[in-house]
């Protein structure tokens, strides 16, 4: 089987892709694998990084408003679109995969030209521009959530096997060793992502102790790029800027307090870890949407970045604490929102799409 796997720029998108990649190497160690991306985006290092071979395209954003860029536009898309399919005739590819950025757009319309079958996966709950135009071509859309309004079947996120195959409670005792923490005392995990969360970390530091007195203990990812950031001064706190091995936290974790990216969530679901998620407050709600399954499910509740403040860790959070049987329930709903399975699912999606080509 040849596939074009095309996608790229963020985290969000590059992750899914590589873990789908790895998958489909695991089950058809014979399949000939090639990434279509940019130069510019993540992928440009992860993917040669993971052994794959990575071909670039032009990045060509959409333009948003009326200017020299937008006049431009229509002819530097058919020029890339032209570059696709000449790729794909080169290597007779049976099924081009997308998910979602710049290189993703210009490989659902080369294909559809081509007549080769289109797989689209669906990160975000609010679909991305350019897989609402794939999805216009195919038949063979995966979503990462049940809630998501593009058409399609739920697949869950390809995550990588660190994470599908995570034993939190064997794991939990060398996830507290490794990360200072007390085995015996339930943790709370409060991360912002790599450059961290203001917020969040403002009113966790200063809340700790009231945290602390509920019996907990915290493991704080502090971020990188937050500069004025402060440790809490307190027992059975540990703050941490950047933790390359994310697993050993969610080992030792019993609740999470985090944003609500589409990977984020998707692995708190994967291994049914409770969370109080705090939405970035920009944007168009992208990350409130990415919580809606879970927060329906009861595993997870949402606030406000505005309201998120010492006084509702205070009036909200502690007792929460403090109720293992509550606890216990959401990590169940939490477990029962997502799929840890969503690798192997895509490889099925991929294959029923290129058994179609082979049959035409």
């Amino acid at each position: 089987m040849r596939v074009l796997l095309a996608g790229g720029g963020t985290a969000g998108h590059v992750n899914p892709l590589l873990a789908t990649a790895q998958r489909l190497r695991e089950r058809d160690p014979d399949a000939q694998i090639t990434v279509l991306g940019t130069a510019e985006g993540l992928e440009r290092e992860l993917v040669p990084r993971a052994g794959l071979e990575l071909v670039t395209i032009r990045k060509l954003p959409f333009p948003r408003r009326p200017d020299v860029d937008a006049l431009r536009f229509p002819g530097r898309w058919r020029s890339v679109v032209r570059e696709v399919r000449a790729l794909l005739r080169e290597r007779s590819f049976d099924v081009v995969v997308g998910f979602g950025g710049y290189a993703a757009a210009p490989a659902y319309r080369a294909a559809h030209l081509e007549r080769v079958p289109i797989v689209i996966h669906e990160a975000n709950a609010k679909p991305g521009m350019a897989n609402v135009l794939g999805a216009r071509w195919s038949d063979f859309v995966g979503l990462s959530y049940r809630s998501t309004t593009l058409e399609g079947e739920f697949v869950g996120m390809p995550l990588r096997p660190e994470i599908t195959s995570l034993d939190r409670v064997g794991m939990r005792a060398e996830a507290a060793a490794a990360l200072g923490l007390d085995p015996d005392r339930p943790t709370l995990l409060v991360t912002g992502g790599s450059q961290g969360a203001r917020s969040i970390n403002r009113a966790i530091v200063a809340a700790a102790q009231q945290i602390v007195d509920a019996g907990w203990q915290i493991l704080h990812l502090s971020g990188g790029r937050q500069t004025d950031f402060e440790p809490a001064v307190v027992d059975h706190y540990v703050a941490i800027e950047y933790l390359d091995r994310m697993h050993l936290a969610l080992a030792a974790a019993d609740l999470v307090v985090c944003r609500a990216g589409s990977l984020t969530v998707s692995e708190l679901m994967a291994v049914g870890l409770p969370a109080i998620y705090v939405p970035l407050p920009y944007g168009n709600g992208e990350q409130g949407m990415n919580a809606a399954d879970q927060v329906s499910a009861g595993g997870a509740l949402l606030v406000d970045d505005a309201a998120f403040t010492a006084e509702w860790i205070q009036t909200q959070l502690v007792p929460l604490l403090r109720d293992a049987d509550r606890l216990a329930e959401m990590a169940s709903a939490s477990a029962g929102a997502g799929a840890s399975d969503g690798s192997d699912r895509m490889c099925d999606l991929i294959e029923r799409a290129a058994a179609t080509r082979r049959q035409s």
